[in-house]
């Protein structure tokens, strides 16, 4: 039996805490080869930490040369990313930090089993279980814990760089304790914000002036109560932050990524990783089938898992659970979005158009409850698949 009255926690992290750093280089690497080929393999780490950068895995194109372009064009793409982060620290700045380029050619081992004869029946690029997660409890279906998250650290990072708030610096970190009564959420019982700032005279109790009014902002009404405990830089001052503060690495914030801990997690990690890695298309696949069974009324909550095997085109399992709340009966739904989509990696990426540069913009806040975006960013978010479902039925 789900438990209807809780307290559930959710966490994020800013653009320019370490690891979201090494997300956001990693996927920018992935980026620049997918605007040359869509075709492009990429499996791109990276690390970071005072005063330097290491980025490392295996890329792929079709032209050598074009390859051995990039190669060389990584130092000044990674110089981008911490620029427009806002890194201009002594021990961190983007046009000062140590860069080490360790990458190189894909294995041909893994490409054998990913590439299809002709470029058909591509087999999946690793095996693995893939969730996604949909709930009504939110207008973009997302858990309230991690929707609100957030959205409280991309509002600090607009007003910091609009220089609206100057005293704010790009690494920081939310979280929020939502309670929830017969299964919806109703109030914030507890608001944690650490955030880096540049004056050294401020206190816990100034950085929460600055901050307070943008959190309120980014709540509903009535979320936040006399009751509600606050934590603003609890520690005191955080004026050393980013990799100069603590080490970065890709791939190390995926729940923050995904759902907050309110739904499972398969493991893998998204940035870096080019859509034929099922770790990333068909983690966003599984979301585009959730949210579109919720919005199509069939459930309010949804959890998918897919599975596959490295080589083997189609999935091996396609796993509903709504959570007590279904409408229509779980192995109905399995079926349905079996019909609706291919979800094959080819399939996954033509139905989705992820062979596209979109992938920098989900390095921070959150890869899903995003608004889908005109070239094609945020595709699995769109519910165009709501009356086929319904159809399907």
């Amino acid at each position: 039996m789900s438990r209807n009255h809780y307290i559930f926690t959710s966490e994020s992290v800013s653009e320019g805490h370490p690891d979201k750093v090494c997300d956001r280089i990693s996927d920018a690497v992935l980026d620049a080869l997918l605007a040359e080929e869509p075709e492009a393999r990429v499996a791109c780490e990276t690390f970071a930490t005072t005063n330097r950068v290491v980025i490392g895995g295996e890329i792929g194109l079709s032209d050598q040369d074009k390859l051995h372009y990039y190669m060389r064009n990584i130092d000044q793409i990674t110089r981008e990313c911490i620029k427009d982060i806002g890194y201009e620290q002594d021990k961190f700045h983007w046009n000062t930090v140590e860069i080490t380029n360790l990458l190189h050619e894909q294995s041909a081992h893994i490409a054998q089993g990913v590439t299809g004869k002709d470029n058909r029946d591509e087999g999946a690029g690793d095996q693995g279980i893939m969730f996604g997660f949909a709930t009504n409890e939110t207008p973009d279906l997302m858990p309230a814990p991690i929707q609100y998250a957030h959205a409280i650290l991309r509002r600090l990072a607009e007003v910091r760089k609009s220089g609206a708030e100057p005293q704010l610096g790009p690494d920081a970190k939310s979280q929020l304790s939502v309670r929830y009564e017969n299964g919806k959420p109703v109030e914030v019982t507890s608001v944690v914000l650490s955030t880096q700032h540049f004056d050294e005279t401020l206190t816990s109790d100034d950085v929460r002036v600055i901050v307070e009014p943008y959190i309120r902002g980014c709540l509903p009404e009535g979320w936040l109560t006399a009751a509600t405990e606050w934590h603003v830089n609890p520690t005191g001052k955080f004026v050393i932050g980013g990799p100069d503060g603590d080490a970065g690495l890709t791939g190390r914030k995926i729940i923050v990524d995904t759902y907050g801990g309110a739904a499972p997690h398969g493991g893998g990690a998204f940035s870096g990783k080019d859509p034929t890695k099922v770790d990333r298309s068909a983690a966003y696949a599984a979301r585009y089938l959730a949210k579109n069974v919720v919005a199509a009324g069939m459930a309010e909550r949804c959890t998918l898992q897919l599975s596959y095997a490295i080589g083997v085109a189609k999935p091996l399992s396609i796993y509903i659970d709504t959570h007590g709340t279904g409408q229509v009966e779980e192995a109905a739904i399995e079926k349905a979005v079996a019909q609706c989509m291919d979800l094959t990696p080819r399939g996954i990426r033509t139905h989705l158009e992820l062979n596209k540069p979109i992938f920098q913009r989900t390095a921070a806040y959150g890869h899903f409850g995003r608004k889908p975006e005109a070239d094609g960013g945020f595709s699995w978010e769109k519910t165009d698949l709501v009356e086929a479902l319904k159809r399907a039925v």
